[in-house]
Parts: structure tokens; sequence; C-alpha cells
């Protein structure tokens, strides 16, 4: 006859203990896996976009090239226009994504993964942000060829294309899940990007006061002034290094602000 001791640890009676669940998927392994379903699943639909944000960059220095003939102003010029390609598609794209994604129930699908919210805000703002390496590096190129500047030091685009991506991607992102509509997620976004068109490629000795005030709150612009100063003759490499840095502090708030507006949207 079976005793109390033959019974199975946590049984009641006679009924097995449920199995213990799996451990959560740590952050790293969970990022990678999202940031190369965001790319595969991005890469046929955002494509064509990404030569529409490159084509609209080069126009506007064109356009600009009539009215600007070189220094300080030319220098803002292109580098304002490079990284508008960043904020067409890590701002403008990212909150629109996030906002249909909202509407659709598509955060629900996320929301069963056992994957750490972060990973997902993560993965998909740094597929976006990739998109906008070829962009931005052709609309520089172009620009500095148009406007005579240096190409010496264009390698700091390395360091201005993900912090600056990660600044505006985060923005992006928290604009769409924070949005109570699709289309304020949308409107939005436009209105980000319209931000970055006008107060990042127009030289900032040019802009109203209270104009310049709401340019030093632009995530964007410290990745402006930093590839701008570096087509200096001599550049200011602290100043440089200050302004990418605070482009790195502003993505890391931005991206927990868009982290806990992921947690937000997924539980409601």
């Amino acid at each position: 006859m079976r005793t109390a001791k033959d019974t199975p640890a946590g049984a009641a009676g006679g009924v097995p203990a449920p199995a213990p669940l799996a451990p959560r998927a740590r952050l790293l392994p969970s990022l990678a896996a999202v940031y190369r379903a965001q790319l595969s699943r991005a890469r046929v639909a955002r494509i064509p976009l990404l030569f529409v944000a490159t084509f609209q960059s080069v126009g506007i220095m064109i356009l600009m090239r009539g009215v600007v003939d070189g220094g300080s102003e030319a220098r803002a010029v292109v580098a304002g226009s490079s990284v508008l390609v960043v904020a067409f598609v890590a701002l403008n794209l990212l909150a629109q994504y996030f906002g249909q994604l909202r509407a659709s129930g598509g955060l629900d699908h996320y929301a069963t993964l056992p994957v750490p919210p972060a990973a997902v805000v993560l993965g998909a703002a740094g597929a976006y942000a990739s998109f906008t390496v070829p962009g931005t590096a052709v609309t520089a190129v172009t620009g500095s060829v148009l406007f005579q500047l240096p190409l010496t030091h264009l390698w700091v685009l390395a360091a201005v294309i993900p912090l600056s991506g990660a600044a505006l991607a985060g923005l992006g992102a928290a604009l769409g899940l924070l949005a109570p509509r699709q289309e304020l997620a949308t409107l939005m976004g436009q209105l980000g990007m319209s931000a970055a068109l006008l107060l990042g490629v127009l030289p900032a000795d040019r802009l109203p006061g209270p104009i310049g005030y709401a340019r030093d709150l632009l995530p964007s612009t410290y990745g402006v002034e930093a590839l701008a100063r570096t087509f200096d003759a001599h550049p200011d490499w602290p100043a440089v290094a200050f302004d990418l840095g605070v482009c790195a502090a502003v993505g890391v708030v931005s991206l927990a602000v868009a982290t806990w507006a992921y947690r937000r949207a997924a539980v409601r």
C-alpha cells in the first residue's frame, strides 16, 4: 500500500506538480533575435523609403547651394542634411511603426514572448537605425563634394549615425507608443522630422532667439554640430566629443522612456 512518503513532492491528491517554467530569456540573445527579425521584416518595405530620404536630403543641399556659398553655413547644411536621413527613418518611420503596432494589437504578440521589453524596443530601434547608414554616408559625401568641403574626417559618421540614431529612435518609439491613436503617432513623427529639417539644416545663426532654444532641445542637433565641426581644417575634437556625449546621454534616456512606454502599452 502506497504511503504519503511515496507521493511526489508538491503533489496533492496524487496529481503531479506542474513543471517549472523555463527561465526568462536573457537580454542580449533576445535583443539579437529581435534585431534580426526586424531587419529581415523591414528590409523590403523600408529600402524604397530610404531612397526617398536620401533623395530628399540631397535635393535640399542642391537647393541650398544656390543661396549658400561656403563657410559655416555650408557645413551646417551638409551636416544637417546628413542627419536628416537618420531623423526620417529612426524618428518618423519608427513612430509610425509602433503607432501601427499598438493600434493593430501587434503588441500582444510581443507581450507573449519570453523576452525583456528592452529587447523589443532596442531591437526595433537598432534595425531601423541600421537602414540610415548608406543614405547618411551618401548624403555626407555628396554634400562635401557639392560644397567643396574636406572628406578627411567623415569617419566620424561611425559615431554620429549610431548615437544620433539611438536618440532619435528612442524618441520615435516613445512617440508611437504613447500616442493614443495611430494617426497622432504618424503626425508626431512627421512633426519631429520637420523639426529636424528646419532646425538642423538651417544655420544656427540665422534662426531667431526662441527658435534657437528649441534647436538646443532637439536630440539631432548635437549630431549635426559634431559632424559640422569635423569639416573645419582643425576640428575642435573636445567639442565634437562633448556633442557626441550629449547624443549618447539623450539616447539612453529616450530608449529608457520608450521601454517604459512599451511596458505601459503592452499591459493595456
